[in-house]
């Protein structure tokens, strides 16, 4: 919910949009009953994660260093 939440607020999704898309995913038993999503809401929800760049997110090799956070 965190990422459509996100979306909302950033403008991407509409607050209807939001409203569906969160109440389709509450509803829904499995990942798979997620997947079963209406095509209207599932381009919404695509559109918003380009511009976000959730994808390349999902897809950058995770980082072997600490950031520089220990010391």
């Amino acid at each position: 919910m965190k990422t459509i939440d996100e979306m909302l607020s950033l403008d991407l999704i509409t607050a209807e949009q939001h409203h569906q898309i969160g109440a389709w995913i509450a509803n829904a038993a499995s990942p798979e009953a997620i997947l079963q999503m209406p095509p209207a809401l599932w381009q919404a929800v695509e559109r918003a994660s380009e511009v976000m760049g959730v994808d390349a997110d999902l897809l950058r090799p995770p980082s072997l260093d600490d950031g520089g956070t220990l010391t």
